[in-house]
């Protein structure tokens, strides 16, 4: 039997279904991984939210490099700037507020020191690792950097990756996903719909608070996890506040997560092989010798 609702009768609301503040390691604070909350929302599977001032920037900086495949890892600020030398178009400049760094790690890649934070007294922001379905986990590598002026708004929110209404993310990113950095100023509202298709949900706060509707409220550094469907999600900004966020919303991935120390496939045999080809990278940077650019940064290498 079909439901019926009265007229002016409101639709049924998309309710919170798993919450977390994930755990904390210094500056950086794990939101989702692939062996928790991964396993939800796939294809998104790892979440970062990163804060640090000045001092804690020049620790950080010595972080080693370290290799991906199978994944594509997303890098926006939400506050302040990173520096990039990109030696494949030959620029170099800042990221900030609406801009991102997309890297495809695809059968392999090493990174971690191609950004630098500028001269800035904080810089804050979120990485995501998206899994990629099994005909891009052993493609060619590609990374880019995006300035925020050549990124498309719609309303409140930044499409990072994706098409929302009517902008369109340059990212080049796989289809059925969408990933939006949004800015909701104190006690306004905003509505996200889904495309067909995108059961999966979730948002994670930096800044600010939010309701959710039904009285449940987010506030910065939470994550939640909506109840799969297709029904919009309804936010209000709530104190004195803006809230910043990120959205993520896409067709199920639907393969197994295999993985590895920094890798994430669709079969163990993908995994074999995208661990090899890392290894095989492995020796060839070593090869490389110092590829430090003017600025500081180490490109990412594949």
């Amino acid at each position: 039997m079909n439901t019926v609702f009265a007229r002016n009768a409101e639709p049924p609301m998309r309710r919170i279904a798993h919450r977390t503040r994930g755990q904390g390691h210094g500056p950086i604070t794990r939101l989702m991984s692939p062996s928790d909350l991964g396993q939800v929302v796939k294809p998104f599977v790892f979440l970062d939210l990163f804060d640090a001032d000045q001092h804690t920037m020049q620790a950080m900086s010595a972080m080693p490099l370290h290799p991906h495949s199978g994944i594509a890892t997303v890098t926006v600020p939400v506050e302040g700037a990173f520096r990039y030398a990109d030696p494949a178009s030959g620029t170099s400049s800042t990221l900030t507020y609406g801009g991102v760094e997309w890297s495809h790690a695809g059968g392999g890649m090493w990174h971690g020191k191609e950004l630098s934070a500028a001269d800035v007294p904080r810089i804050q922001g979120f990485q995501l690792w998206l899994a990629l379905p099994a005909e891009l986990e052993g493609s060619e590598s590609i990374s880019c950097y995006i300035e925020a002026q050549n990124m498309h708004q719609d309303g409140p929110a930044h499409v990072i990756v994706g098409k929302h209404q009517g902008a369109q993310s340059p990212v080049p990113a796989p289809a059925g996903i969408n990933y939006l950095l949004v800015t909701l100023p104190a006690g306004e509202r905003w509505s996200y719909r889904p495309p067909s298709g995108h059961t999966v949900g979730w948002l994670a706060m930096a800044k600010g608070s939010l309701d959710a509707g039904a009285g449940a409220s987010v506030s910065a550094g939470e994550m939640v996890v909506f109840e799969p469907g297709e029904m919009p999600i309804e936010l209000e900004a709530t104190g004195k506040k803006d809230a910043v966020f990120v959205l993520g919303s896409a067709v199920p991935h639907p393969y197994p997560l295999h993985l590895g120390s920094y890798s994430v496939h669709t079969s163990a045999q993908a995994l074999e092989a995208g661990e090899r080809r890392i290894a095989e990278l492995g020796r060839k940077l070593k090869e490389a010798g110092d590829r430090r650019t003017a600025s500081g940064t180490i490109p990412v290498f594949r």
